[in-house]
């Protein structure tokens, strides 16, 4: 697993959200950008996560912030994640694990005593020139807005 930390610049990354649109590191330069890599839509912690980011949207907007959710489903599962919990930011289907690799988050994970490869659950906060300003691995599905601001 490559590890990116504080202070090395965003892998640059492309890939098509829940509407098909593609999306790239350079369609967010000059604004702070808030990365968030989640095992599956539509799951209990993911939609935890995905709607309490939803409910401060304001909040990050107001600080200039956006945000994208990545992980390896379908454009059509983002699609009805989004439609059902109203979320207000792409979700990017990284189906090939381009981006999710490009940022180091799979690897392996225990879950119930099993082990296998998935997507470790984790942000990156992005400043406006693109370097990594925060890494939050320990997310708190429930208050992650909190941890990012």
């Amino acid at each position: 697993m490559n590890t990116l930390t504080v202070g090395d610049k965003a892998p640059n990354f492309e890939a098509k959200d829940n509407q098909g649109i593609v999306r790239k590191l350079s369609d967010y330069s000059g604004k702070k950008l808030v990365i968030f890599f989640y095992p599956k839509a539509s799951t209990p912690g993911c939609t935890a996560e995905a709607c309490n980011l939803r409910d401060h949207y304001q909040t990050f907007k107001a600080q200039g912030y956006e945000i994208i959710g990545v992980s390896a489903d379908s454009e059509k599962r983002q699609q009805n994640f989004v439609l059902k919990h109203e979320l207000p930011f792409p979700l990017l289907a990284d189906e090939d694990h381009n981006v999710i690799n490009g940022f180091g988050v799979w690897g392996p994970k225990k879950f119930m005593g099993r082990e296998y490869d998935g997507i470790h659950r984790t942000t990156f906060v992005i400043d406006a020139n693109g370097v990594i300003e925060n890494v939050i691995s320990k997310v708190k599905t429930k208050d992650h807005a909190a941890q990012i601001l």
